[in-house]
This record gives structure tokens, sequence and C-alpha cells, in this order.
């Protein structure tokens, strides 16, 4: 470290990467870093300073040193890397499922915006993956929000509009197989709009209690087209058996 020789640090600094002595690293890397911008060295360095940061799992400031990178030398040697190791970054840094997505997206768009950059790079069909699995955690978000809805059931406490928990439950299900049409938990979001169609119905007053008992029925009926084999099959029927009845006593 007290060396005059920036070749020689330089070189150094590189072993302690390989080794994952991150801390060392930064420290060599920040005091030659001035005399090498613009080199070819320079070029590596910066790319060793992101991943440096990487490695520590310091996701954000990684993420900001990759776009440095790609900013300083938008023809260097490893920008390919920078763009994957950009969007990774914040592809780590996404929170747990209950909380607010919003890393989420912003992860989401930068991994398809470095497929979009070059449907052919290296590292395509990992950042296709890591999307897909981001995708899941929101799509796992909306069944949360959805399933919360219909536990609140006829509670009116958390309505400040006037609403219903079981509309709101069907809305959020809704827009999620709208927004998420392959995924592998329509068949659960469907089951939820079925279940708060009935039980919606059940505490309507007698003017509306006929027609959603029909969009239940006709809810099963789509159900049961989709998912004829469902795991759900024995509660549909019983929730439709029951509309039926309900239905022709009015």
């Amino acid at each position: 470290m007290k060396s005059p020789d920036t070749d020689f640090k330089y070189e150094v600094a590189k072993q302690y990467f390989f080794q994952n002595k991150n801390s060392n690293t930064s420290f060599l890397l920040d005091q030659i870093m001035p005399g090498l911008k613009g080199t070819e060295k320079g070029d590596e360095a910066t790319f060793l300073t992101a991943m440096t940061q990487y490695q520590a799992r310091d996701f954000i400031v990684a993420n900001d040193y990759f776009k440095k990178y790609l900013n300083n030398y938008p023809t260097g040697i490893h920008t390919d890397e920078a763009r994957f190791y950009a969007a990774t970054a914040l592809y780590m840094n996404t929170p747990q499922t209950e909380l607010d997505q919003t890393g989420t997206y912003q992860a989401v768009t930068e991994l398809q915006n470095y497929i979009e950059y070059d449907p052919n790079a290296q590292y395509v069909e990992t950042a296709r993956n890591m999307i897909y699995e981001l995708q899941d955690k929101l799509v796992m978000k909306e069944y949360l929000a959805a399933k919360l809805y219909y536990n609140l059931g006829g509670y009116i406490g958390n309505s400040t509009m006037g609403g219903n928990n079981y509309e709101a439950c069907i809305v959020t299900a809704e827009n999620a197989i709208k927004d998420y049409p392959y995924s592998k938990m329509k068949e659960d979001f469907s089951m939820l709009i079925l279940k708060s169609k009935y039980h919606l119905a059940q505490q309507s007053v007698k003017e509306k209690m006929k027609e959603r008992l029909e969009n239940t029925i006709d809810e099963y009926y789509g159900f049961l087209n989709e998912y004829p084999s469902s795991k759900y099959l024995d509660e549909a029927k019983h929730i439709f058996e029951k509309a039926q009845e309900k239905f022709k006593s009015l």
C-alpha cells in the first residue's frame, strides 16, 4: 500500500480481488484510479471496482459503479458484463415479497433493457430466467393482496371509500390474471374470484343477490372449463351447488 509503483499496486489489487479481499482491493484501486483513467488498465480497474462492491454485497453502490463504467468506457472490454451486473445488482437487492416491490419493478426493467440492447448477448438466457423469477415474486405479492381482501371479507374498518373487500379481491385477482396471463398461480386467482363472487352475493341485498348468484354460477362454469382437473374442484363444486340452491329459492 505504501509502494509508489502503480503497476505493482494494480497487480496486487487484482490478486486481492480474486481472493475476495474486497476492502483491500477497494483501497488500492482508489489510490491508483486517477492515474489510470482513460487507459486500458483504467477500463479494467473501473470494472473491478464495481465488481468489488458487488462481491461485498453493496448492490446499490455496485449498480452505480457499473453504470459509471458504461458511461466512461461505452466501448470497453467489459461492457456486456457491466450491463448484466448492473441489472443483477438490482435483482440481488429486491425486497421480500411482503414489502413494497418498487425495487423489483426496477430490476425487471433493467434486465429487460439488457436483453433488448443485445438479444445475442452472453447472459441473455440468465437474465430472462431472472425476470421470470421476479415476475413470480410480483404475482405472489398480488396474490397476498387479493387473499388479504378475501380474508377481511365483510369487515368495513379498512374501507374509506365505501367499497367492499370481496369486490376488491375480485378486481385485484382479475388484474393479476390480465397482467400475468401465463402465471402458474392463475388457477389460484381464479378460485379466489369464484369464492369472492359467491360471498359477495351472499351478503348482498335481495335486489342484487340474484344477479350476483348468476355471476357466481357463470364463474364456476368458466372455472370448470379452464381447470377441469383443478385441485380446487371439490370446493368449487360445493360453492356452485350452494349458489344454485340459493338462486332457486329466490
